[in-house]
């Protein structure tokens, strides 16, 4: 006598419910967590660009005229690349005269400057309200 060994149909098919349910659990978790590390990452490179108009203004002020940068560019970067905004994946920096709102977008520049404030942020993609950072 031979005896099969194998598994039933029945077996298979609960094998395959059992790993879609958990797909369809897990796949939403891992899609909200990029949209997340792509915040995180844009807030960090927001971080540099304050943090060199903060060097900047720092360094006017010891020779008596503290003032802004009037524009941010790459040579104010210890590594000459201006961060990427990663909700836009852009590098540009734009000077405007007052703060977009809400989920401003850009097609060429991943951040907004104001030169006479010292004040940065970046543009969105359209999903995030980035006004508040």
């Amino acid at each position: 006598m031979h005896s099969k060994k194998g598994f039933t149909l029945i077996e298979l098919v609960m094998v395959i419910v059992i790993l879609g349910i958990l797909s369809a659990i897990a796949i939403p978790k891992f899609v909200d967590l990029t949209g997340e590390a792509k915040i995180a990452a844009t807030k960090s490179g927001l971080g540099a660009i304050r943090s060199v108009c903060a060097i900047e203004y720092a360094k006017t002020a010891t020779s008596g005229t503290a003032s802004f940068p009037s524009a941010i560019t790459t040579d104010l970067f210890a590594d000459g690349r201006i961060p990427t905004n990663k909700l836009n994946d852009l590098t540009g920096v734009y000077a405007v005269t007052a703060a977009p709102a809400g989920t401003a977008t850009a097609t060429t520049n991943g951040w907004w400057y104001i030169s006479a404030s010292g004040k940065a942020g970046a543009y969105s993609d359209g999903t995030e309200d980035t006004s508040a950072w």
